[in-house]
């Protein structure tokens, strides 16, 4: 009768620990923003397709996003959007930035295409999100990371 009493209490805090995980944690983590491809346009332009990632348990909307982005060693210019962009939880969506390059960046750019070069850039600036029934926050960011002309896509990098 003993044993049956031990192992009835050691099934009924097992029951009881089940119980309490079924409930699940809603953290916030700091968003990530990369540059998923950058498109040269005729006049100079650039079209850059911004990924922003979502690494918290729950949905987030991004609101804003002011980045610094600099290839090689020259600051190109600003990309800011404000999407108002709803992203699932541990997701990503990319938003398109118009930019108008400064010109010693736009030359970068050109001669890592013309020698069919990797191009490091680096992004540096902040990111405001609202997570689910929460307050806007803001993130500061700075990322480095490198991209590749795109075989048979003239003026692309990804």
């Amino acid at each position: 009768m003993r044993q049956f009493t031990q192992y009835a209490l050691i099934a009924l805090c097992a029951l009881a620990l089940t119980a309490c995980g079924n409930s699940t944690v809603k953290r916030v983590s700091e968003p990530a923003a990369s540059i998923q491809q950058l498109t040269v346009g005729n006049d100079g332009h650039w079209t850059v397709e911004l990924r922003l990632r979502n690494y918290s348990s729950m949905p987030m909307r991004f609101d804003h996003v002011a980045l610094k982005i600099t290839v090689g060693d020259q600051l190109a210019g600003t990309l800011t959007a404000s999407p108002a962009l709803s992203i699932g939880p541990e997701s990503a969506d990319v938003v398109r930035v118009e930019l108008q390059p400064a010109s010693p960046a736009r030359l970068v750019v050109a001669d890592t295409l013309a020698g069919a070069r990797a191009l490091p850039y680096e992004l540096q600036g902040e990111i405001s999100v609202t997570p689910e029934a929460r307050k806007q926050r803001s993130f500061p960011l700075q990322s480095r990371n490198t991209l590749s002309p795109a075989p048979g896509l003239p003026g692309v990098l990804r």
